[in-house]
């Protein structure tokens, strides 16, 4: 028996997109599926850092406003004259002294208030800040939904793990029994020794297998370690069971019939919103044909001053910044972001066709695991009978030990199998409760 390959490939994808997570130096934890959801959300580094972004965003919003509120800008001089122009004595009348024009040394202070009053590209700015802030939080909400599915997906791979590492030693104990007593019946000539190597083959089998299963289950536990954030020297101990709550959902029918509405699609919410940013870009270049238009107020002020000083003190007034003509570069880039436009709506269509092939695809998917852990559940029930049966049988002489290794390997397949299904019974309802954004909620 060998560990399924499918388990190790995931195993490696997981370890690959959650190689960076901070610790939080716990010793000892005990964990329920929940209990693991609610950490993740706390202390996985990819959500942190989303957060972080929708921060970021946020503040991106408040530029953008500050840009259209009045500005308060000042200013100061320095200035000197070596040589300062004056007129000569009488020029103001008879007897009348020169007069400076100007003075040596002076600072002039200059305090200027701005207000925007129009501009287009402001107005589709603030949208665009808005929309982006939208985009974040989306890019959040799906950050969480792929953690989340890496935490159910993991701790089902551990529970797996657990519960085979069980069967195998509850086997290998009835197998090295019998084997003792099959020792005594060699011994007394009733049976040949090779039915008793025949039985501590199994025994090695089953211990080699358990240990490949124990490997595995190491490395699983160490992942959930690192995508919950803890320290990779702390004890956990998952709590919840293979039990009916979990391996046989109560709502994996209706999960079956569940009407998939697109709209609640992260991907597709996405999708729409890159398509609403790029409309904005367009309409945003549009703007460029438009006026400019700002008033100011300006107050100069100076720490010395000549006799005659013709300087405005306060000054209002209007700017107007018109484009004329631009050789057609501004036509080019319109035309530019229309058809960018054009392609972002094809790639939301072909999107919205594909989401819902995928949607039909998971819930197909989900009713042929759903079927497939029937089966294999009865199938399990059935090797074990079989097994037993035929155990007894070696055991009174009446079947042989190759009758027994075959039941013993079937009994095996199936129990791999049964396992094998209610894993991929779980990560496929986690799939398809992902893409239809449904059962994402965490329990406090």
């Amino acid at each position: 028996m060998s560990f399924p390959k499918r388990y190790l490939i995931l195993i490696t994808i997981l370890l690959i997109l959650y190689g960076n997570f901070t610790s939080v130096g716990q010793d000892s934890l005990r964990l329920s599926l929940q209990d693991a959801r609610r950490i993740a959300m706390e202390n996985n580094t990819n959500i942190r850092n989303s957060a972080l972004d929708m921060e970021i965003a946020n503040k991106k919003i408040w530029e953008v406003t500050a840009m259209g509120l009045p500005h308060v800008d000042s200013k100061a001089s320095y200035q000197y004259l070596p040589s300062v122009p004056s007129l000569p004595p009488g020029t103001m009348g008879p007897g009348t002294p020169a007069i400076s024009l100007g003075v040596t040394n002076n600072i002039t202070f200059d305090v200027t208030a701005s207000q925007l009053i129009f501009n287009g590209s402001y107005l589709v700015g603030l949208k665009a800040s808005k929309t982006l802030f939208q985009q974040s939080n989306e890019s959040n909400e799906k950050v969480i939904q792929d953690v989340n599915e890496s935490v159910i997906n993991t701790y089902f791979l551990i529970l797996v793990g657990e519960e085979s590492i069980k069967n195998l030693q509850l086997n290998l104990e009835n197998v090295q029994k019998t084997a003792s007593e099959i020792k005594e019946m060699n011994k007394q000539g009733f049976v040949e020794k090779t039915d008793v190597d025949q039985l501590e083959l199994t025994a090695n089998n089953l211990m080699n297998a358990m240990n490949q299963v124990k490997g595995n289950l190491d490395v699983a536990n160490r992942l959930l370690k690192i995508i919950l954030g803890l320290d990779s020297n702390a004890k956990v101990k998952l709590t919840d069971s293979l039990g009916a709550k979990y391996s046989l959902p109560e709502k994996v029918e209706s999960l079956i019939h569940e009407t998939f509405i697109i709209e609640k699609n992260i991907d597709y919410k996405l999708i729409k919103t890159a398509y609403d940013l790029s409309k904005l870009d367009y309409q945003n270049t549009v703007m460029a044909y438009l006026p400019i238009i700002t008033g100011f107020y300006q107050h100069t002020d100076k720490t010395n001053k000549p006799a005659f000083d013709f300087s405005v003190k306060d000054v209002l007034g209007i700017n107007l910044t018109l484009p004329i003509f631009s050789s057609g570069q501004r036509m080019a880039q319109v035309s530019q972001k229309k058809l960018a436009v054009a392609k972002m709506d094809n790639s939301k269509k072909l999107a919205y066709n594909n989401l819902l092939m995928q949607a039909d695809q998971y819930q197909t998917d989900l009713k042929i695991k759903y079927e497939k852990y029937v089966i294999q559940r009865k199938s399990l029930e059935l090797s074990d009978e079989i097994y037993k049966r035929t155990l007894e049988k070696y055991t009174n002489g009446v079947s042989t030990s190759t009758d027994l290794t075959t039941t013993q390997n079937q009994y095996l397949t199936s129990l791999t199998n049964y396992y094998q299904s209610i894993y991929d019974l779980a990560t496929a309802k986690t799939k398809l409760e992902k893409l239809f954004n449904i059962n994402q909620e965490i329990i406090k």
